[in-house]
C-alpha cells in the first residue's frame, strides 16, 4: 500500500520541492524560523505537491494506460478506483497544506504553495500537456513557487538570491524533463502527447536542452554576486558543469541510455547546488 501511495502522490517530486523550499528558507536573510515553522513549511509543500501529483494521475488515466512508464500507476491498474471521493481527498490535502502555511507562517508563503500546486495540476496537467510542447516550460514554473514559498516564510519581501534560485528551478525543469522525454520518446508518441522530442525529434531536442542548460547554469552562478561565497560558486560550477557535459554527450548520441544519464545529471546538479547554498550559509553565513 505504501508503494501505491508513494506513486499516487508522486512523492519523489514532492520531496524535491520540499528540499528546494527549505534551501530557499536557509539562504533568505531574516529571522530564522522556529523548529515548528520549519516542519510546517516542509509539510505544507510536500502535501500540496502530493495533492497536485494525485490530481495529475486522476486526470490522466487515459494517457497513463498508453505509456509503458506509467501503466502500473494505481488508477490505471484499478488498485485505486477512480471516483469523485478522490477529488475531495485531493482538495482536502491541498487545503490542509495551504491553511497550515497561512496559519503558522504567513499569507505569502501559503499563496506560493497554492500556486505551485495550481500550476502543476491545472496549468500543466489540464490546460497545456495535451496541447503544446510548451507544456513543461510554463507548467514547470510550479517548482519555482516552492522556492518562493520557502523564502517568503522568512521574509515576504524577496531578496535577490531566492529570486535567482526560483529562476534556476524554472530553467532546470525543461532540461530535466526533456532529457526524460527523449528517453521515453515512444511512450509520449504512443499517447499522443506533444512533448518536444515528439514534435521536433530527439537530436534537435538535445540541442535545445543544451541551450536551456547553459542559461540555467549561467543564472545559477549569479547568487555568488549577491552575497553567497566560493562554496556556493564551486557547487554551482561543478554540478552545472557535469550537467552540461551530459547534455553534450546527449547531442552526440540521443539514445535512451545517454538521455537517462542526462536526466539523472539534472538531479545531481540540483542537489549539489542546493547543498552548496545551504553549506555556504551554515559554514560562512
Amino acid at each position: 500500500m505504501f508503494k501505491q501511495i508513494y506513486s499516487l502522490l508522486k512523492l519523489r517530486i514532492g520531496i524535491i520541492m520540499m528540499f528546494t523550499a527549505l534551501a530557499a528558507m536557509v539562504v533568505t536573510p531574516g529571522q530564522p524560523l522556529s523548529g515548528q515553522e520549519v516542519l510546517v513549511l516542509a509539510f505544507a509543500v510536500l502535501i500540496s505537491a502530493g495533492s497536485a501529483g494525485a490530481f495529475n494521475q486522476y486526470f490522466e488515466v487515459d494517457l497513463d494506460s498508453l505509456m509503458q512508464r506509467t501503466r502500473n500507476r494505481p488508477f490505471v491498474t484499478g488498485r485505486f478506483q477512480k471516483s469523485p471521493l478522490w477529488l475531495l481527498v485531493i482538495l482536502l490535502m491541498l487545503a490542509v497544506g495551504v491553511a497550515s502555511a497561512a496559519f503558522v507562517l504567513n499569507g505569502a508563503a501559503a499563496f506560493y504553495i497554492f500556486l505551485g500546486a495550481f500550476f502543476y495540476a491545472v496549468i500543466y496537467t489540464v490546460w497545456l500537456k495535451r496541447r503544446t510542447w510548451m507544456n513543461i516550460v510554463i507548467g514547470g514554473a510550479s517548482g519555482s513557487f516552492a522556492v518562493l514559498a520557502g523564502a517568503a516564510a522568512v521574509d515576504p519581501d524577496m531578496s535577490p538570491v531566492p529570486i535567482l534560485l526560483a529562476l534556476v528551478l524554472f530553467f532546470w525543469t525543461p532540461s530535466h524533463f526533456w532529457s526524460l522525454a527523449i528517453a521515453k520518446h515512444q511512450d509520449y508518441a504512443n499517447a499522443g502527447v506533444p512533448m518536444l522530442p515528439v514534435v521536433i525529434g530527439d537530436s534537435r531536442t538535445a540541442v535545445v536542452v543544451m541551450v536551456n542548460t547553459l542559461i540555467l547554469v549561467g543564472i545559477s552562478v549569479l547568487p555568488f554576486f549577491y552575497g553567497l561565497s566560493w562554496i556556493y560558486l564551486a557547487a554551482a560550477v561543478s554540478g552545472g558543469g557535469y550537467f552540461i557535459y551530459c547534455n553534450y554527450l546527449m547531442i552526440l548520441d540521443p539514445s535512451v541510455k545517454i538521455a537517462m544519464k542526462s536526466f539523472f545529471a539534472s538531479l545531481v546538479q540540483l542537489v549539489v547546488l542546493l547543498a552548496g547554498a545551504v553549506l555556504d550559509v551554515y559554514l560562512l553565513g
